[in-house]
């Protein structure tokens, strides 16, 4: 089994989290790309035509019988991969794959990405998260000393940043860090901060100045190795997110703690608006010819649904205070082994 892994972590985790919980034997393939990821994957279809090759694992015999991928970047190798494999290699995608459904044989999706329902897509409430124990329990020690002195509870803000059409700007981040300083203060708790790679430095710098005083800040840094954020999920009473990771939501659901979500403010381009537009206008009617035809042109990977994770959103409030769904990564190691015992000899 290959696990193909990209840029984004939050995807890196997830196809490590299956992978993991598969218990198969697994080699991860680290990819990069050239700037042809930007294409559109109906164009580079199955073909390394984005992949450099210099700065990524090689791709070689023996083929793999299963691939586990994440994102749009990855989608057009993950075909080339089973196209090679003559057929054989089965192709499990996590996400949407931003090309047509029937390429693969699973998807694991979740409610943002408003899927159709096929017999090919499993829909879960969360993305997969497979807490690292060992990993926590490392960080738990190395950070309890540290953060003994501070007040109880302590609550955790977790910032996302920028990911369209969701954006973090100074005014926004300003807001956030006096909300969150106000709701620790009135708990007569103490706030601690962490900012992830996609927030702006101008958002972090005003965001800074608004939670002064707080009892840690970490502004993110490449190849950190004394990043808290495992620390927080280890060792805080209590969570803030913002609204625009859903994987970062569900780390901090797994814990079993309270979890606020931060919604952050939309700002899309005409072309995002005129989609968003069209799919609730589509979703409205509930006419089943508007329906199937849009539900056709997703499948075709023609026209993709604009990420809502107010869906998301949703689903984490209406389960309470324990909003993660347990069975989900068990659902989808089931598919796969599924999908392994039915490929043809």
């Amino acid at each position: 089994m290959w696990a193909l892994l990209g840029e984004r972590e939050g995807d890196n985790a997830q196809v490590r989290g299956l992978a993991e919980a598969l218990g198969w034997p697994v080699e991860a393939k680290r990819l990069a790309y050239t700037r042809r990821y930007k294409w559109w994957n109906l164009l580079l279809g199955a073909s390394l035509l984005s992949l450099d090759r210099r700065r990524s694992s090689a791709l070689a015999p023996p083929w793999p019988d299963v691939v586990i991928a994440a994102g749009r970047r990855s989608a057009p190798v993950a075909r080339w991969i089973r196209k090679q494999s003559g057929g054989r290699a089965r192709l499990v995608h996590i996400g949407r794959p931003w090309a047509p459904l029937g390429c693969f044989d699973l998807v694991i999706t979740t409610p943002q990405y408003g899927l159709p329902q096929r017999p090919n897509v499993l829909h879960n409430a969360l993305p997969i998260i497979r807490a690292d124990a060992v990993r926590l329990a490392e960080a738990h020690a190395r950070w309890t000393p540290r953060l003994a002195a501070l007040s109880r509870p302590l609550v955790a803000l977790l910032v996302g940043g920028d990911s369209p059409p969701y954006v973090l700007d100074p005014e926004t981040a300003g807001r956030l860090g006096r909300e969150a300083a106000a709701g620790a203060r009135a708990l007569g708790g103490t706030l601690v901060v962490t900012c992830g790679p996609r927030v702006r430095a101008s958002a972090a710098q005003a965001l800074a100045a608004a939670v002064s005083g707080a009892g840690h800040l970490h502004r993110w840094r490449p190849d950190d190795e004394d990043n808290p954020y495992l620390a927080y999920l280890a060792l805080a009473d209590r969570f803030i997110v913002t609204g625009d990771s859903a994987s970062m939501l569900a780390e901090a659901c797994a814990t079993g703690k309270p979890v606020a979500i931060f919604p952050l403010p939309e700002r899309a381009d005409w072309r995002w608006r005129t989609t968003r537009r069209v799919q609730r206008w589509v979703e409205r009617r509930q006419a089943r010819w508007a329906t199937g035809l849009w539900d056709r042109l997703v499948d075709l990977g023609l026209i993709k649904r604009t990420r809502d994770l107010t869906r998301v959103h949703r689903v984490v409030g209406a389960r309470g205070p324990d909003p993660s769904p347990p069975d989900d990564l068990e659902r989808a190691v089931a598919r796969v082994r599924q999908l392994v015992r039915e490929r043809p000899t």
